[in-house]
């Protein structure tokens, strides 16, 4: 998909990052699907888990400030508050699941897996995807057509400067 604005562009480009992400996790998951946490020792496993935390830590965590701080104020701004306050509900959902996940994937990555842990970080892996991959498919069909309609080439400029500030 191709936005005229080049900030909805960079939105995008990351949502289809988060997505792939989301995907090689799925897979981990269904691999391991019958209980045995995987093994921490394979490379595949550790940079899953790697890619994980620091997305989560970093990216997704500038992703949804960004969008709370600058893109929703400028929707409410325009008259269109209630998309940014659904996708702020997302948002808090998503959040705590995500800094737990984070947490239980750094763990991992420095003592293994133990049986709980790993019970435990399937459990939140799973709900983390679904709830990530639905917030994804929101955004892509509402909020950046809506901003890509709405938003005039300063506007696009401007936001895209502050959101690359904070990178």
């Amino acid at each position: 998909m191709e936005f005229r604005n080049r900030l909805n562009q960079k939105l995008h480009e990351e949502h289809c990052a988060t997505i792939a992400l989301a995907d090689r996790l799925e897979q981990l998951l269904a691999r391991h699907a019958r209980g045995a946490a995987p093994e921490t020792s394979d490379r595949g496993v550790v940079r899953l888990l790697r890619d994980l935390y620091t997305a989560i830590e970093s990216e997704l965590t500038r992703h949804f400030d960004f969008e709370e701080n600058y893109l929703f104020e400028y929707l409410t701004a325009g008259g269109e508050a209630e998309i940014g306050a659904h996708l702020m509900d997302d948002h808090r959902a998503i959040r705590p699941i995500g800094a737990a996940l984070a947490k239980l994937a750094r763990g991992a990555v420095a003592h293994g897996f133990e049986q709980e842990t790993w019970d435990e970080f399937r459990r939140l892996a799973g709900e983390f995807c679904e709830r990530i991959q639905a917030h994804v498919q929101k955004e892509e069909t509402a909020l950046l057509p809506l901003l890509d309609d709405s938003m005039d080439a300063d506007a696009d400029a401007r936001l895209l400067e502050e959101y690359l500030a904070i990178a």
